[in-house]
């Protein structure tokens, strides 16, 4: 256990995991500096908070190193390339996320972690383990980048047997001794290349969620990068690795056979048996994606000890989140879909696979993303598109490359109320039987506050459509 009495620790960044980590660090007895680049009313607000505890607290100046400063311990999203990192690494300090700090503060007989992450998927894949948990009678909790923060799950009174934890790649970034009981990559597609600098990069952090687990790493069969970081990861011995796919598995896989998910990895006989978990119609949705999911979500459970009936009981219960493939409303035979969480190319592919004949309203901040193999593989399904946003003219571009027959509208505004406007003209596009997917393939903050404000403006100006005849 680290002595933190007098340790000098600067928190770079307040929010919902500065804040925690500050006040974890002070009640220890550290010297605590909060640096924030933003200085406008709630970071004030914050400050007052901290500073009436004893914590300095300085706003508007995120740059800067403080003088003594031990140790950082940085919120998520802040970039390595800052100069205050810079500085600390030129000092030879240790850079921790919150996740590293709470790896690092957890008891000896704290609950192992079960650690998801991936491009897509994490959050539903995260939220179904926590089911699956529950429904076999383990106290457990979703965390990590969803629910509660993982230093109040790890220094809380409430006790877990396992925790189901949700981790991004900027927490990985600086969370280098994390070592998880069993771990998952669900998928790889690039996704925040402007914070990692390269895709080689943002895998590379991805992969850290292998490092030395104990009983499972757990890969995509149809995303050969997952396995090939599961390969090159250094994990404890005689942890396995485990595979799932949407087709009927190999030993030391799960999969799918005659409409029912099975586990040829956690039985006897891996050889020649097969284990029944749930059927297809337990997932919900049953999108291909989400069943891929369900089979990742089930493969942790399975390495933790869970019984097969527990994986089918806790898909029956769990309650997918709003803003995934969410169903709004079907008017005059048109159906509309709500995936703002779609944010970006590989989820809006997933999106637009699950639908024949559909209206895509897309656009937002591209993140660096191209979209010619997105637009590529959807034409066929596309009856028209509705665009908007900072950076729809990429998409635009796309589509005049690879869809040209495809009628176009491009809504020439970034305010949120284009979204009345996208779905009315999405309704005149749309024919009975078709689909209006909201699944905008780029991050919302040009426009909304969050993809879930933009998702529920799409559900709001789907509700005041007019049908037909009324």
């Amino acid at each position: 256990m680290t002595d933190w009495q007098g340790r000098r620790v600067t928190v770079a960044g307040l929010g919902v995991s500065g804040i925690p980590a500050a006040k974890v660090l002070h009640a220890r007895g550290a010297i605590v500096t909060v640096v924030n680049d933003g200085d406008d009313a709630r970071a004030r607000e914050q400050a007052a908070e901290l500073e009436a505890l004893g914590v300095t607290v300085r706003l508007g100046d995120g740059a800067t190193l403080p003088e003594g400063t031990e140790l950082v311990v940085t919120t998520p999203g802040w970039n390595p390339g800052k100069p205050l990192f810079t500085a600390a690494r030129k000092a030879g300090l240790e850079i921790w996320g919150d996740v590293e700090l709470a790896w690092r503060l957890r008891g000896p007989d704290s609950a192992p972690w079960l650690a998801i992450t991936g491009t897509n998927g994490k959050t539903t894949t995260t939220r179904m383990l926590a089911a699956i948990l529950t429904a076999a009678g383990l106290r457990t909790a979703a965390v990590g980048n969803i629910g509660i923060s993982l230093l109040d799950a790890v220094l809380g009174e409430e006790q877990y047997d396992v925790l189901a934890v949700e981790l991004s790649s900027y927490q990985l970034h600086w969370a280098p001794s994390l070592r998880a009981h069993s771990a998952t990559v669900l998928n790889l597609a690039p996704d925040h290349l402007d914070w990692h600098g390269s895709m080689e990069a943002y895998v590379a952090d991805k992969g850290r969620i292998y490092q030395g687990n104990k009983v499972a790493c757990v890969y995509n069969v149809a995303d050969k990068a997952t396995e090939d970081l599961v390969r090159a990861a250094d994990v404890e011995e005689g942890c396995r690795a485990i595979g799932f796919t949407l087709g009927a598995p190999a030993p030391s896989q799960l999969g799918v056979v005659d409409g029912v998910l099975v586990d040829r990895a956690f039985v006897p006989d891996r050889q020649h048996r097969a284990q029944e978990l749930a059927e297809v119609a337990d997932v919900r949705p049953p999108a291909p994606h989400n069943i891929a999911n369900a089979l990742a979500a089930a493969a942790l459970a399975r390495a933790y000890g869970v019984p097969a009936s527990a994986v089918r009981d806790g898909l029956r219960a769990f309650n997918p989140d709003a803003h995934r493939m969410q169903h709004i409303a079907d008017v005059d035979r048109v159906a509309y879909v709500d995936d703002s969480k779609a944010t970006n190319t590989h989820a809006t592919e997933a999106s637009l696979a699950t639908y024949e004949s559909v209206v895509w309203i897309a656009g937002g901040l591209a993140k660096g993303a191209a979209f010619d193999e997105l637009v590529a593989g959807a034409a066929r399904r596309l009856r028209g598109v509705v665009l908007m946003g900072a950076d729809r003219a990429l998409i635009r571009e796309a589509l005049a490359r690879h869809a040209p027959e495809v009628p176009v509208v491009d809504l020439d505004r970034t305010d949120t109320g284009a979204m009345a406007v996208a779905v009315r003209e999405a309704a005149r596009l749309a024919a009975p039987g078709d689909t209006v997917l909201l699944a905008p393939a780029c991050a919302s903050m040009d426009m909304f506050t969050n993809y879930n404000v933009r998702g529920d403006m799409f559900a709001e100006a789907v509700r005041t459509l007019p049908a037909q005849g009324a």
